[in-house]
């Protein structure tokens, strides 16, 4: 993905919160002209991040990872410099995929040096393909292709020949009575299948994903070691992992 503007990013984030919109209603809400709006949408469109039809616009898919990026940019960005912080020169670690995660692959790419990093996600190998600072471990498997990740047996026999001491990875939701959740079968699955190949597991992500409950199970709260988010975090949700020995790091929004 290549740089956005301002209100490229905007326009993405509204699709990812409304679904569809109108492409008078965008013109009124970026207080451009229809015409630039238009020409706004077809070069998303060349990019496959969105999809034209009738007036409207909607998202191309909710798991492409371009559009997931782009939400919530600013805040995604500063959780994976701080969670930057933790990982050392020459280190090998897991990452797992999710839009922060990339951020993360990202930031090391620019800040470390001959870091390992070892992942089931394609789109984040290619992310970081240009830095010499990074070594690209990718596993193996069944290849979802919107997600641009492989989950399944094949890619938990690809991580068991590693051990690290740190796996980061997205979640989609959280609860104090489900633990972290997820939205996909088998990518729950291969992350639980990765975990056992780390000594802790560290969480990363936007606060907002808080106040939601993903479809599935992902991990429970005590096989978390760690969550990197903003400040926005609810009292009671911190607190709650805070007194299940998971430690809170926060960036200030």
């Amino acid at each position: 993905m290549g740089k956005m503007s301002d209100r490229h990013t905007k326009i993405l984030e509204l699709l990812t919160e409304n679904e569809k919109v109108d492409v008078n209603q965008l013109s009124q809400l970026m207080h451009v002209s229809a015409v630039t709006i238009r020409k706004d949408l077809d070069k998303l469109e060349n990019e496959g991040l969105v999809k034209r039809m009738h007036g409207y616009a909607t998202l191309h898919s909710k798991d492409n990872l371009d559009n997931r990026l782009a939400y919530h940019y600013d805040v995604k960005q500063k959780i994976a410099q701080r969670a930057c912080l933790d990982i050392h020169d020459g280190e090998s670690i897991m990452i797992e995929s999710g839009s922060c995660c990339a951020l993360l692959a990202l930031e090391l790419s620019k800040q470390k040096h001959d870091v390992t990093i070892i992942t089931n996600s394609a789109y984040i190998a290619d992310y970081v393909r240009k830095s010499a600072r990074v070594k690209i471990i990718l596993l193996g498997g069944d290849y979802q292709k919107e997600a641009q990740v492989v989950v399944g047996p094949m890619t938990l026999a690809c991580a068991q020949n590693f051990f690290v001491d740190k796996f980061f990875i997205g979640t989609d939701g959280f609860s104090k009575e489900t633990g972290f959740t997820g939205n996909d079968f088998m990518r729950a699955q291969t992350v639980r299948d990765m975990a056992k190949q780390a000594k802790n597991v560290i969480v990363l992500s936007e606060s907002l994903k808080f106040n939601q409950i993903g479809l599935v199970n992902l991990l429970p709260t005590d096989e978390v070691s760690c969550v990197f988010t903003d400040s926005g975090i609810p009292n009671e949700s911190e607190e709650y992992l805070l007194s299940q020995g998971v430690e809170v790091k926060k960036v200030e929004v």
